[in-house]
């Protein structure tokens, strides 16, 4: 028994480490793909510490237990797994993964690294590739050897028979989270908290798009310290970075500072930043009831100054039959009462709904359709964050053929636009220019310039003026919303 336990620490236990620790060298020599530095030594190492095994294992006589012995580590491998996967239903950034990389603490180096860098697919693996790889090593001396050694069946038997069972079974709960977990696409653009790039919006960009006025700009404002630090959506961000290229003035020679005074860390941080006093003026939709409360729980009054009107629209894949909705079967959607499109005259598919993170501009309007109606838990997926491991967050749009998304006119159609979705008709009325300037669209919003009252800043007062006003209005036009003055 006693010489069967150091042929285990050896096997799984010190060559293991060994080559886990060759596959950080090769990380550290350059080789930055975590999955390939990891993988593929421990495949050819425990295909190699296999052959040598099973090879010196042929030369004795009692090789009957030797077989069974080397197959174990699979079953434990799967058993562990399975566990682990219940426990913490498939997602790999819970912290009870720590537990199970003690369970296989020769791979400690790339279970590190698996962490810092958020590959949590390695906590499967990573040990699978070494323990097949030593078997497929066993298969390879017994053909070459032409051999036939003897074992247990029955032993063989109930290995494999719990290593298919536990993988069933850990498989069976990725299978079920793969229907409300999704693999992450991640931002790539402001630090993370953009999903598209707002480089050609920027004033400190020489070469940006921002829309210019016909003539000077009758409002200007000339010191940066009378500057309003401006922040906001994403979607509004065009509208309020136009804003200050037409009314502060030099804002562009600025080194760095045009940056810090036209700022962008999207709705949710913007607002508190908003209340903390950081901004003066936040650019978006109408705030949820969270930030509502928000303010009233640090004694602060919102000043909501409407500057544009926008409309929230669906969208699909252009493929996608269904090109009108009613108000009831949007709720129907995202109560999760209706679950496929066949139910809405569409292919019969199921429907994947997409949903914004809460508090944000957008799902803070849907949750204004909805009304009382509840909103079904949104399809979220696992980010890869160095240093943090693996969070998880409500996941982004995906034009899948059965997907539906929601979002501001102008960001579908004008910066992120997308030739492959369409816009929804909602209760046979188009999301058209004429529909949301008339109101006749029914989820016709409005764009707000927010402030909190007693801002002591002199300038911001005035500079709400010019943006209601004939030039303010114009360059809401021209970056593509409609006018909120007529």
């Amino acid at each position: 028994m006693g010489r069967k336990l150091l042929k285990l620490l050896l096997y799984f236990g010190i060559a293991p480490l060994g080559i886990s620790i060759l596959s950080i060298v090769l990380m550290m020599a350059g080789i930055n793909n975590l999955m390939l530095t990891s993988l593929l030594p421990l495949i050819i190492g425990g295909g190699l510490v296999g052959f040598f095994a099973s090879k010196r294992l042929l030369q004795t006589d009692h090789c009957s237990g030797g077989f069974i012995l080397f197959h174990l580590p699979l079953a434990y491998t799967a058993v562990i797994w399975a566990v682990f996967m219940l426990i913490t239903g498939g997602f790999y950034g819970a912290d009870e993964w720590l537990y199970y990389c003690i369970f296989h603490f020769a791979l400690a180096p790339i279970y590190f690294f698996a962490a810092f860098m958020g590959e949590g697919r390695l906590y499967l693996w990573a040990p699978l590739a070494y323990e097949l790889s030593f078997v497929v090593g066993i298969i390879f001396t017994v053909l070459l050897k032409i051999a036939r050694p003897t074992f247990n069946k029955k032993q063989f038997l109930s290995v494999m028979t719990v290593f298919i069972l536990a993988m069933g079974t850990g498989a069976a709960v990725q299978w079920q989270r793969s229907k409300t977990v999704l693999p992450s696409y991640g931002f790539e653009y402001g630090g993370g908290y953009s999903s598209t790039d707002l480089t050609p919006y920027e004033v400190a960009n020489p070469d940006n798009k921002l829309p210019k006025l016909g003539t000077a700009s009758t409002f200007t404002i000339k010191e940066r310290s009378e500057m309003p630090i401006l922040d906001g959506a994403e979607a509004a961000f065009p509208v309020y970075s136009a804003f200050a290229n037409a009314a502060y003035e030099n804002i562009n020679k600025f080194t760095g500072e045009g940056r810090e005074v036209v700022s962008f860390t999207n709705t949710i941080y913007a607002y508190e930043r908003l209340l903390s006093g950081e901004v003066d003026i936040y650019f978006g939709a109408e705030p949820s009831k969270e930030q509502r409360e928000m303010a009233k729980e640090q004694g602060k009054e919102l000043v909501m100054t409407p500057i544009g009107k926008e409309a929230f629209v669906f969208f699909v894949n252009h493929r996608n039959k269904v090109d009108s909705l009613t108000v009831a079967e949007i709720k129907g959607i995202y109560s999760g009462k209706v679950k496929n499109w066949s139910e809405l005259h569409g292919n019969n598919k199921r429907i994947i709904a997409f949903q914004r993170p809460e508090n944000s501009g957008s799902q803070t309007l849907l949750e204004k359709i909805m009304g009382e109606t509840p909103i079904m838990k949104p399809l979220k997926e696992d980010v890869p964050e160095g240093m943090g491991g693996i969070i998880e967050q409500v996941a982004d749009y995906r034009n899948y053929d059965n997907s539906i998304g929601f979002s501001f006119r102008f960001f579908a159609t004008g910066m992120k636009a997308n030739p492959d979705i369409k816009l929804l008709a909602i209760n046979g009325i188009a999301p058209s220019p004429e529909n949301i300037a008339s109101g006749k669209y029914p989820f016709t919003a409005s764009l707000y310039a927010i402030t909190v009252k007693n801002n002591p800043k002199r300038t911001i007062r005035p500079f709400l003026e010019w943006m209601r006003g004939p030039q303010g209005q114009e360059i809401v036009e021209k970056i593509g919303y409609i006018k909120a003055v007529e």
